[in-house]
């Protein structure tokens, strides 16, 4: 009789993850991690350029005149590099914002005073975003 050894559900994710990320070629992935910056107006910026090409959506976000479009320029280039790392030799003329997604990052929580003697809590917001850029030939 052979015991059979049960994997967690964690760690089997943990594997498939790993064994993506292995691969050579495919989507690259970019994170920006506690932007102190809302999603609301982070999501007015990333809408802009979900789906176009990335030099595109380069020139889109150097034209915007937003703060948040600035660390998404960042954010984007950054992807770019981290696809041509992972495809060397290959052409970049392709690649398009495959997915972009914001989430809603940690609160820092203020007081502000306030009349007789109460306090207005203000929520100091700050947000996640998820890029991952991918060419358009290997999709469609």
């Amino acid at each position: 009789m052979e015991a059979t050894t049960k994997i967690k559900k964690s760690v089997l994710i943990r594997q498939q993850k790993e064994a993506a990320k292995a691969l050579v070629g495919g989507a690259s992935v970019a994170k920006l991690q506690d932007c102190p910056t809302s999603p609301r107006k982070m999501r007015l910026v990333v809408d802009l350029i979900r789906g176009e090409n990335v030099f595109k959506a380069l020139s889109i976000l150097k034209f915007t005149n937003k703060e948040a479009a600035i660390r998404v320029e960042k954010l984007l280039l950054s992807a770019i590099n981290n696809w041509q790392a992972k495809n060397e030799g290959k052409n970049a003329d392709d690649l398009f914002v495959k997915e972009i997604s914001v989430g809603g990052g940690r609160q820092l929580k203020r007081l502000r005073p306030a009349p007789q003697g109460r306090g207005y809590r203000i929520r100091k917001r700050s947000n996640h975003v998820t890029l991952v850029v991918d060419t358009k030939n290997e999709n469609n």
